[in-house]
């Protein structure tokens, strides 16, 4: 009986020293809370993301595949694990940033521009949790057809089938503006919603005559259906583009190389910018080192487009905020 009591004796002591130490790591861990709560001001750290989201564009077009090698460059760079994902691009991502569904995105520079200050598709509907990483490179507004389809000028387009983009999207609303400065509007052709691939495969098939497609060249879609039928990309005469300019002037004048989808002259045309935005929330040293792995790495990429990305250029054109992060690197490189 006596063993008994003291066993019992032991065991309630050891339970009380469980007990209190358990008390001492709940208030060790408060206390880190604490001092982690004095720090929220300054952004998410690399310490706090298991893995980053980097939102892109259709897989036929340019973002994808920038993407891709982006998502690597960040990865080495941080070693967080950063994963470039299919999106309905610009609009939308800028809509997934503010909520939360990812933490960096491809943009065009008007999209990110009208969600600053709640204009056009975002009427009404401010966005001001995110901002710029950096400037990329043009993104030209191209308006694809097939030779044997006899569309010369945007005055052919009426009362064709035409692809203009996702209601909301980037492309849509470039068509719109570019069928208003030639005196048209979307009442005018037989406005269809597809995205690029969709585009190719339509026009391939015999069911659009044209489509609007907004993205560096040269674009995959495109170069796809070159591959089966001849292309024409039908050319913005300069008096039009100044106009277009004169009325949205974040469009810029931009020439279509000889050669690009097997043309034997240079095409005019306009363009937009293609830029990166992240998430507010990411911290300056995070953004630094994300802006640094995109810059520093871009000679790297394959594609085309990659010779354009340089950090001298990389606040050109920029609408919306810089991240504090990104205005550190190209304070230090420029």
């Amino acid at each position: 009986m006596k063993k008994n009591s003291i066993r019992l004796l032991a065991l309630v002591s050891m339970l009380a020293l469980f007990v209190l130490a358990a008390c001492g790591t709940d208030k060790a861990t408060d206390g880190d809370k604490d001092a982690g709560d004095g720090n929220k001001d300054e952004g998410k750290t690399e310490q706090e993301y298991k893995f980053l989201s980097l939102l892109t564009g259709g897989t036929q077009g340019t973002y994808y595949p920038l993407g891709g090698s982006f998502a690597e460059f960040i990865t080495e760079e941080t070693g967080i694990k950063t994963t470039a994902e299919v999106s309905q691009a610009s609009a939308a991502n800028m809509t997934a940033l503010k909520d939360g569904d990812a933490q960096i995105a491809f943009v065009q520079t008007d999209i990110a521009y009208y969600a600053s200050k709640g204009e056009m598709m975002f009427d009404g509907e401010v966005i001001d949790e995110v901002s710029a990483v950096g400037s990329l490179y043009p993104e030209t507004v191209q308006l694809v057809t097939l030779k044997k389809n006899n569309i010369k000028t945007f005055e052919d387009l009426k009362g064709k089938s035409v692809s203009v983009g996702a209601p909301g999207s980037g492309t849509y609303a470039n068509a719109e503006q570019l069928l208003e400065i030639h005196g048209l509007s979307m009442d005018d052709i037989k406005p269809q919603n597809l995205d690029f691939g969709e585009s190719q495969e339509s026009l391939q098939a015999g069911q659009i005559d044209a489509a609007f497609i907004t993205a560096g060249t040269p674009t995959g879609a495109v170069e796809g259906l070159n591959a089966v039928a001849e292309v024409f990309i039908v050319p913005v005469e300069d008096a039009k583009a100044d106009e277009l300019i004169a009325k949205y002037p974040y469009y810029a004048k931009e020439v279509i190389p000889s050669g690009t989808y097997g043309s034997t002259e240079d095409t005019p045309a306009v363009s937009v910018g293609a830029m990166l935005v992240m998430q507010n929330d990411i911290s300056e040293e995070l953004g630094y080192q994300i802006t640094k792995a995109i810059y520093e790495n871009a000679s790297k990429i394959q594609h085309a487009k990659g010779a354009l990305i340089k950090a001298e250029n990389g606040l050109d054109g920029i609408g919306i905020p810089v991240h504090p992060g990104a205005q550190k690197y190209f304070d230090e490189v420029n």
